[in-house]
């Protein structure tokens, strides 16, 4: 068990709606297409997995609700304001709460922004991911260029805060394309953009056409031409790299992301959810579990009208599981773990439980900075992160 139970870090809430109009080719993520959904039931049933977690979690101050996919902005915006109120009866919450819901740009969901908003939506993640059509065709993706810069403009209208997202890295990406397009996307852009390299998922329609050479996707040079246009072409808006992946002006850093990089306590409901809960025993100590719920939306359904909750699985972290994964979330940040972060979760200082032969190798790389403020990566141990947790935690490397 940890130590005493103290309130240092938001409490974040990530709710899950499964269902999407379409299956994109790239996405591996828990989502499925439905015909038909019966959206009182499914209100219900979320409502009652979390109240189910708020018995668990007394005492908490939440700071962030983030409702992903799927495609959120498909449910109802009466549930996602119902979940929003029963939110704010179970917990205290931070005069600064950022709502978040994720969002395609079809018509029907534009066309929600503003009943969303009505409902306690503060903030919209939108999945643009190009802003040229032939791209957006070969991503998978049902909306149009224009369709897409209507979305932004509405959100303008209507939010204080939104983010969109971007692919780079297609198949015969031209870099000079590119420059253009995120320059465009830029001069769009509301203090928040996140840009992801294209990356072939196992499980997915584009992983099978590249195991069978159908799919090309850009070798290891033109990725870091691409990659280093991303980083100049944001600095020089203003947009500063917070996260391997995310860009964002001051202040305008996604809150909830921030939760799980900081390794944060979080609550997650809804088919496929995780969560990293702090639950705290009789004696007022904490015990650190992962917890998964069941993943399949009829499965999960069943289990919430039966038991209350769809939880698949519990686990208890021990402290390496701890140690892995919050330097795994806290090395992608452009910020130093803090040693009073190490202190919270494992007990003791970064030196005193990472392997330090490793660790060394690493400092002198150029990879890692270790020093009395705690732990952080180099611009260069970013680029090659994955070698770099490999090799620190990776004991027959």
């Amino acid at each position: 068990m940890s130590a005493p139970f103290s309130e240092t870090v938001p409490f974040g809430i990530y709710i899950h709606w499964p269902f999407c109009l379409s299956k994109c080719p790239y996405c591996d993520f828990n989502s499925h297409v439905a015909n038909s959904v019966d959206h009182a039931r499914w209100r219900k049933a979320l409502r009652a997995e979390l109240a189910a977690g708020a018995a668990r979690h007394p005492g908490r101050v939440v700071g962030s609700v983030f409702f992903g996919g799927g495609t959120p902005s498909l449910m109802d915006p009466e549930t996602a304001g119902a979940l929003i109120a029963d939110i704010k009866t179970y917990w205290k919450v931070t005069d600064d709460l950022e709502i978040t819901l994720e969002a395609n740009p079809g018509t029907v969901e534009i066309d929600r922004f503003s009943a969303f908003a009505a409902n306690g939506i503060n903030r919209v993640s939108i999945g643009i991911q190009a802003l040229n059509d032939r791209d957006l065709k070969f991503l998978g993706r049902v909306h149009s260029a224009k369709e897409a810069l209507r979305a932004l403009d509405v959100a303008t209208t209507v939010f204080d805060r939104f983010s969109f997202d971007l692919i780079y890295a297609r198949p015969e990406h031209d870099p000079k394309a590119w420059r253009k397009e995120l320059r465009e996307g830029l001069d769009i852009a509301n203090g928040h953009i996140s840009l992801y390299q294209l990356t072939i998922e196992p499980g997915t329609q584009f992983y099978t056409l590249h195991q069978r050479g159908e799919l090309v996707v850009p070798d290891e040079d033109l990725a870091t031409e691409l990659y280093e246009i991303t980083q100049e072409e944001t600095e020089a808006a203003g947009y500063r790299c917070y996260e391997v992946s995310n860009h964002a002006k001051p202040g305008q850093e996604s809150r909830h992301n921030l939760v799980y990089w900081r390794y944060g306590d979080y609550l997650g409901i809804g088919p496929g959810a995780h969560g990293r809960e702090a639950v705290i025993q009789p004696d007022g100590s904490t015990v650190p579990m992962a917890v998964r719920r069941h993943r399949a939306p009829e499965i999960w359904m069943d289990r919430v009208e039966k038991h209350g909750h769809g939880t698949q699985e519990e686990t208890v972290l021990d402290a390496d599981e701890r140690l892995l994964e919050m330097v795994m979330m806290g090395l992608r940040l452009n910020e130093t773990i803090p040693v009073s972060r190490f202190e919270r979760i494992i007990g003791k200082a970064p030196r005193d439980v990472l392997d330090s032969e490793r660790l060394e190798t690493l400092i002198v790389s150029g990879d890692l900075v270790c020093d009395s403020a705690g732990l952080r990566a180099t611009q260069q141990g970013r680029n090659r992160l994955n070698g770099v947790l490999g090799y620190l935690f990776d004991h027959s490397a």
